[in-house]
């Protein structure tokens, strides 16, 4: 299983941004303002209309190497920053959300959001290696589920870096927005158990916050975390914006993306991307499959 981007082998590094994909507990760290009046502001209630409005807001700051979504408990927009955004930034953006600035809930994460292009089992197209997702079926044809960004870069997929064995060509890819592509197999004498590793995967669904997942990927190999959020916007930069993501804390690295988020026998995710690493933790987000297998009409099995 892949992850979002693949791990460059060449100079065509530039061409796609690798995601260093990175969870554990990572600290975060919530920013105050130490005066009355903005303390005042943070205590304020905010409306559904105001948050949809401050997440617009943060939208249009395009800063990269933020991520944010709206948690319905405490009625707040938490905006997730990597090292790469500074003071300056975030001044940015809560002026962009205007007299509702006070909706923002800053936290801070380690290393740097990228879409991690490198792993479940490792596929090779181009001059990148990406994961393997999950192996789903239509009928009588068989198909793999990866990251968006690794069917931008790849349109035909190998089992090897030398490229002698392939495993099958692109139907389609959706990024940035979504992050999900589909690969019909074409190799009839490659197997495709519908299993992550050792474990069998039987159907699919949506997470849920606190929920606590695992992650299999090419470079880190089988990791496990806590969904921290649902529905997260993040922005990779360069106009690669992705929404309706899974933010959690299992760590990923590159090549990992496209790898497959489950728990237990059910599937949740496509590794799309993050900050850090397995060593440091940080912050990693997935596509979540349900949405992938609705839009291409295929099923896990």
């Amino acid at each position: 299983m892949r992850i979002k981007r693949t791990t460059p082998r060449s100079g065509l590094a530039r061409r796609a941004r690798l995601i260093a994909v990175t969870s554990g507990l990572a600290a975060a760290v919530a920013l105050t303002v130490p005066n009355a009046n903005a303390s005042a502001d943070q205590n304020r209630t905010f409306s559904t209309n105001q948050l949809s409005a401050v997440s617009e807001a943060v939208k249009g700051a395009d800063v990269a190497g933020t991520a944010w979504y709206t948690d319905p408990a405490t009625k707040k927009v938490v905006v997730t920053a990597d090292s790469t955004v500074s003071q300056a930034e975030i001044a940015q953006i809560k002026q962009e959300a205007g007299s509702n600035s006070g909706a923002i809930r800053v936290e801070r994460t380690p290393g740097t959001f990228k879409k991690l292009i490198s792993g479940g089992d490792a596929i090779y197209g181009g001059a990148y290696r990406c994961s393997l997702g999950f192996n789903v079926v239509s009928g009588s044809t068989y198909y793999f589920l990866t990251a968006g960004h690794c069917g931008e870069v790849a349109s035909t997929w190998y089992s090897n870096s030398g490229h002698t064995t392939t495993l099958g060509t692109n139907v389609g890819y959706s990024f940035p927005t979504n992050d999900f592509a589909l690969v019909r197999y074409t190799n009839t004498s490659v197997a495709h158990a519908g299993a992550v590793g050792s474990q069998d995967i039987t159907r699919a669904a949506n997470p849920t916050v606190g929920q606590t997942v695992t992650r299999r990927g090419s470079t880190t190999g089988i990791h496990s975390g806590r969904v921290t959020a649902l529905n997260a916007t993040v922005n990779y930069g360069g106009g690669d914006v992705v929404y309706g993501m899974i933010q959690t804390t299992v760590c990923a690295e590159g090549g990992d993306s496209g790898g497959a988020l489950y728990s237990g026998t059910t599937a949740l995710g496509l590794t799309s991307g993050g900050s850090g690493n397995c060593s440091s933790g940080g912050t990693t987000f997935f596509q979540p499959v349900v949405e992938a297998l609705n839009y291409y009409g295929v099923s896990v099995y």
